[in-house]
């Protein structure tokens, strides 16, 4: 009995899904003579709105692409320069390393 738990706990999520595929299957389906033509006319409506809307999710994933990828040539670059300044922060730091070496020398004398 304890081993039936688990595997209802595990089953139920998906009953609901089962049910709603399959009722309608069983349903009594509406002869053709008794289909509304404002209805007909709604359905195609919607039928045409969702295939807009679909192309629009597709033009505006094609120029969310393009943006993810112009965001990620800009990262690069900003990595590349970040890497210059810090061959050039290195470099400033050894010459006032050496400039300071040079004026210690010079107090010295």
């Amino acid at each position: 009995m304890a081993a039936i738990v688990p595997i209802l706990k595990a089953l139920l999520p998906h009953v609901a899904q089962i049910a709603t595929v399959a009722i309608p299957a069983f349903t009594k389906k509406p002869a053709v003579d008794k289909v509304d033509p404002v209805v007909a006319q709604q359905i195609e409506e919607l039928q045409s709105a969702a295939t807009k809307n679909a192309e629009s999710i597709h033009v505006l994933a094609e120029k969310l692409q393009l943006t993810i990828q112009g965001i990620e040539q800009g990262a690069d670059k900003i990595q590349r320069d970040m890497a210059k300044l810090r061959t050039l922060l290195i470099f400033s730091w050894v010459l006032s390393g050496v400039a300071v070496g040079v004026a210690i020398i010079a107090l010295w004398r």
